[in-house]
């Protein structure tokens, strides 16, 4: 395990790099800033190392772009419409950082704070927490959280998350890394299979209107491995797909309880990563609006990278027939995502 120290915050807190380890050959780098996962290198056919997540060389690159990459995302990820809630009989206002609407957590959340951290003894898992004060980003409630990072054998990183308010608030966490299997170029050539029947239909500024529809017959038709280039050219069948140029959709993933909701794999190379959730839904975000320098002064351009994001439903909060994301006080969230990687023969 090692800690590398990346500077201070503005109130002079340390923020470090912290390289996790496994005996199987995966490693991880993560930091105490944003709780994000900046780095994950996982053998491949040859026992060669790659990078499967896309990320900056330091802490300026997450300050400054707005890409979220590796982030962890919060009080509430994704979208909440209208940049306000209602909960108990109040409503609540919220910062409008995207449009009118509200994004990720606001003008600065979870991604732009500094967390503690402690880190295990077997040097395989760090944990961080965070305390959200009440009214930050007009959330109700002191909100606890705790977000752990875990290699796991034989190939796994698994990322549990648990919170506590006192006060009854609403919550949506996920982790919003880019992957992309080859560790350069882009997601084109890589296959992905997402276990759900339906998508959640969206307004043009990617609001849910509170329907769903079939992927059968829709270019959102994941239900098998398909490779991405091909999916990713398909116009004239849904404007959704057609306005966000690509995959910006979330699916409503089949079944309860932790299970399989998606498959990434490339072919080429026969790596494959499974992501393992126990939440209803998936972002899928196929990094079309990604245009930034990166890591090893690289070029993230469009496609560079897909985001899988694990999570409740986007909007939740003004639909009342979604999975429901109030957090009543002395009850505990909890959530747990595992990206598990294999190489095929």
């Amino acid at each position: 395990m090692e800690i590398r120290d990346m500077g201070t915050d503005a109130q002079g807190r340390e923020l470090n790099f912290i390289t996790l380890r496994s005996k199987s050959g995966l490693s991880a780098v993560v930091s105490n800033y944003g709780a994000h996962l900046i780095s994950l290198l996982v053998p491949g056919k040859d026992g060669q190392p790659v990078d499967v997540c896309l990320g900056y060389d330091d802490l300026d690159g997450y300050r400054r772009h707005r890409g979220y990459l590796g982030a962890t995302v919060g009080r509430y990820c994704n979208r909440i419409g209208g940049a306000a809630f209602s909960l108990n009989g109040k409503e609540y206002k919220l910062y409008p950082n995207d449009g009118a609407n509200t994004l990720h957590g606001g003008r600065e959340g979870f991604d732009k704070k500094t967390w503690a951290y402690e880190v295990a003894e077997s040097g395989g898992s760090v944990t961080f927490s965070y305390h959200s004060p009440d009214g930050e980003e007009g959330y109700p409630g002191n909100l606890d959280v705790k977000v752990s990072y875990t290699l796991k054998e034989p190939g796994s990183l698994e990322i549990k998350y648990m919170a506590r308010s006192d006060q009854d608030t609403v919550i949506n966490l996920t982790n919003h890394s880019y992957f992309n299997l080859a560790g350069s170029g882009n997601i084109r050539n890589h296959t992905l299979m997402v276990w759900a029947g339906s998508v959640t239909v969206t307004t043009p500024d990617l609001i849910p209107t509170g329907a769903s529809l079939p992927v059968e017959g829709t270019p959102y038709d994941l239900r098998s491995p398909r490779l991405l280039s091909e999916a990713l050219d398909v116009r004239g069948r849904n404007d959704m797909f057609d306005r966000a140029k690509g995959f910006d959709i979330n699916y409503v993933l089949h079944g309860e309880g932790q299970r399989e909701a998606a498959v990434l794999a490339l072919p080429d190379s026969g790596l494959v990563m499974r992501v393992i959730t126990d939440q209803p839904g998936i972002q899928v975000y196929s990094g079309q609006g990604l245009n930034n320098a990166g890591r090893g002064g690289v070029t993230y351009g469009p496609y560079s990278g897909i985001a899988l994001e694990t999570q409740h439903l986007p909007d939740s909060v003004r639909h009342a027939h979604f999975p429901d994301t109030t957090l009543r006080v002395g009850d505990t969230f909890q959530s747990t995502t595992i990206y598990q990687f294999e190489v095929d023969a």
